[in-house]
C-alpha cells in the first residue's frame, strides 16, 4: 500500500514550460485527501523549488537540493548535510584546473560568478529533460531565474568558502565540452564523502555522500513511521537513481533515458502528457470514478 510518493520536479512534475498540469494538480491533490504523503524531491534550492510549487498553490514537504536539505509541510527546515569547506575546495580546484563553470547551493541562495552562464545551464537542464520543448520559452523560464532573484551573483566564491555563515549545500557543474566534464568527473569520483550525479547531459551535481535523494527519502519516511516498502518514487534522470533504489515502487518518466527506465519498476507517460497523475492514478487504489 502507497503511503508515501516522492516527485522529481524538472521532466517529471513540471512542464518544458515550468509548470504543473492540471491533471498532476489533481492527482496530487486526490493523493493527500486519501492520507498519502506526497513529498517532492528535486535538485533545486528550495526557493527555486517553492517559486514553482507556491505559484500552484501545490503544498507538501521538500526533499531540496538532492537531499542536502529537507522540509517540512509548513516550509521548517527538518535536517540539512553540507559538503565540508575542505572537501568544497577540492571539487572548486578540480572544476577550475578543468575550466568548468559551476553553481555554488548555499543554505542562503545560489550563487555565480557569470549570470549569462547561469541561464545557459538551466537551459541545457531543461533541455535535456524536455527535447522538443521551444529552445525560446525554455530561455525566457531561465532568466528568471536572475531577474527573479533566485540566484545571485558574487565576484568570487571565497565569499561563501570562507565564511562559516554559509553552508555548502551543493555544487552544479556545466559544460558543452564532453571532453573535459569526463575528466572532471574522473577527478571527482576520487574525492571522499562526494556523491557525484547529474540532472542533464552537459552538467554534473556534487553533493554530501550523505545528501542523496534516496537517503533523504528513507530518512523522511521513517520520520513518518512510513516503511520503505510502503513509499513510491517518480523521476526522470540520474539524480533520481538513489531514491529509485530505496522506494518500494520505481517509475521512470516515459521522457527518460533507457538506461533509467530499466532501473525502475514501471514507466509512465512523459512529462508532458501528465505522465505523474497516471503513476498516481494508477498505484493507489480507491480512485472515485
Amino acid at each position: 500500500m502507497i503511503k508515501c510518493i516522492a516527485i522529481d520536479m524538472d521532466g517529471t512534475l513540471l512542464t518544458a514550460a515550468q509548470q504543473i498540469t492540471p491533471e498532476n494538480l489533481e492527482a496530487i491533490r486526490w493523493a493527500q485527501s486519501k492520507g498519502v504523503v506526497v513529498v517532492v524531491a528535486t535538485g533545486r534550492s528550495y526557493r527555486e523549488a517553492s517559486f514553482v510549487l507556491d505559484a500552484a498553490g501545490l503544498i507538501c514537504p521538500m526533499i531540496c537540493v538532492n537531499g542536502a536539505e529537507i522540509r517540512s509541510v509548513h516550509k521548517d527546515i527538518i535536517s540539512t548535510n553540507a559538503l565540508g569547506k575542505s572537501t568544497v575546495r577540492k571539487i572548486a580546484a578540480i572544476l577550475d584546473r578543468n575550466k568548468i563553470y559551476f553553481e555554488v547551493y548555499t543554505n542562503k541562495g545560489t550563487f555565480t560568478l557569470d549570470e549569462d552562464k547561469a541561464v545557459s545551464i538551466m537551459v541545457d537542464i531543461y533541455m535535456s529533460a524536455n527535447p522538443e520543448a521551444d529552445v525560446n520559452e525554455v530561455v525566457k523560464v531561465a532568466e528568471k531565474r536572475i531577474t527573479k532573484g533566485l540566484v545571485h551573483k558574487v565576484e568570487s566564491y571565497d565569499l561563501l568558502f570562507n565564511n562559516d555563515e554559509y553552508r555548502i549545500y551543493k555544487l552544479l557543474a556545466f559544460s558543452f565540452n564532453q571532453d573535459l566534464l569526463a575528466e572532471a568527473k574522473n577527478e571527482l569520483l576520487k574525492v571522499e564523502g562526494l556523491a557525484v550525479s547529474s540532472s542533464g547531459v552537459e552538467n554534473l551535481e556534487l553533493t554530501s555522500v550523505n545528501a542523496q535523494k534516496g537517503i533523504a527519502l528513507k530518512r523522511f519516511a521513517q520520520a513518518d513511521g512510513i516503511d520503505m516498502k510502503d513509499t513510491m518514487a517518480i523521476g526522470d534522470n540520474y539524480n533520481d537513481l538513489s531514491m529509485f533504489k530505496m522506494a518500494g515502487l520505481s517509475v521512470a518518466m516515459g521522457n527518460a533515458d533507457e538506461e533509467i527506465k530499466a532501473q525502475c519498476d514501471k514507466v509512465t507517460l512523459t512529462n508532458e502528457e501528465s505522465g505523474v497523475a497516471k503513476a498516481i492514478w494508477d498505484a493507489i487504489e480507491g480512485r472515485e470514478e
